[in-house]
């Protein structure tokens, strides 16, 4: 009978305890899923904008995420103008060692060869160069134009016509606009980005110039261009005179509402670097992201 017994009793010791630790048991404590953090953004993005009729890349660089956003664009006119290039790339190599002169309000983005097929043609390598590279003598004036034999700049928007002049000479501007690849990546990357101010840079004129389309030159155009010329020691042209052009990146650019300077560099051979840094420091302080 002891048996038994003893069985009952430790299965009833069994039924308490389990009971018990049913009735008593620690609540489970769920924990969130952990927050991953949000990788901090490496600058610059590298984007490719586009590609040129002979299929290079045309390639964007942006610094900072801020609500005031000026784009600057070099090699509208390729080889011919080889220093415009060079000298965003020196921007590029200004803000990859100087990242805290960008503010958390700006955001810069740099196109540095908008033609790399008239580049390509004079300096005969893709990307980046080096000026002793490029040629002793100013370069061949077909290295102006894409490989379509079209002015960039004459294939814009405003005014537009098939042909248009340069100096003395008459010139392609297209077949319409936006008609070259290279143009139509510079439109598509405004429309979407929509950048608070746009400056070219170009040679040889030694000035800044404004823009405008059909309804004149912007206010804010000519605060930009000035602030840029006094600091940089260029001079300041409101409306460019020598010659008319249609169809130019610029004025479209006025026309929809943007805001846009041209920089001309004194030669086609010299980069300027320490002039066009205080122009570019001067916009800086004019949009004041720092307020």
């Amino acid at each position: 009978m002891r048996k038994p017994a003893i069985v009952v009793l430790i299965v009833l010791i069994l039924m308490i305890g389990s009971f018990l630790y049913w009735v008593f048991r620690p609540s489970e404590v769920v924990l969130p899923p952990p927050v991953a953090e949000a990788p901090m953004p490496e600058w610059p993005v590298r984007k490719v904008i586009g590609t040129s009729v002979e299929n290079r890349v045309i390639e964007a660089y942006t610094y900072g995420d801020g609500a005031i956003h000026l784009l600057f664009v070099g090699g509208m006119h390729g080889g011919y103008e080889w220093n415009s290039v060079y000298l965003a790339y020196r921007f590029l190599d200004y803000l990859n060692a100087n990242p805290s002169v960008i503010s958390s309000g700006l955001q810069v983005t740099i196109i540095p060869s908008l033609n790399p097929d008239g580049v390509y043609k004079v300096i005969g390598k893709e990307g980046r160069f080096d000026p002793n590279e490029t040629p002793s003598v100013v370069a061949t004036e077909s290295g102006r134009f894409n490989a379509h034999g079209v002015d960039l700049n004459r294939n814009f928007d405003c005014k537009w016509q098939p042909t248009s002049t340069w100096r003395d000479k008459e010139e392609s501007a297209g077949t319409a606009p936006f008609s070259e690849p290279e143009a139509a990546a510079l439109r598509d990357f405004v429309l979407t980005e929509k950048p608070t101010a746009v400056v070219f840079w170009h040679s040889q004129a030694n000035a800044v110039y404004a823009s405008e389309c059909e309804d004149g030159i912007l206010p804010q155009t000519l605060d930009i261009m000035n602030a840029y010329a006094t600091a940089s020691g260029y001079d300041a042209v409101a409306k460019f005179g020598a010659y008319e052009v249609t169809g130019d990146s610029e004025d479209w650019l006025a026309s929809i509402g943007i805001p846009a300077i041209t920089v001309e560099l004194k030669t086609h051979e010299t980069v300027e670097w320490e002039e066009n840094k205080a122009g570019i420091k001067a916009l800086f302080d004019y949009f004041n992201p720092r307020a």
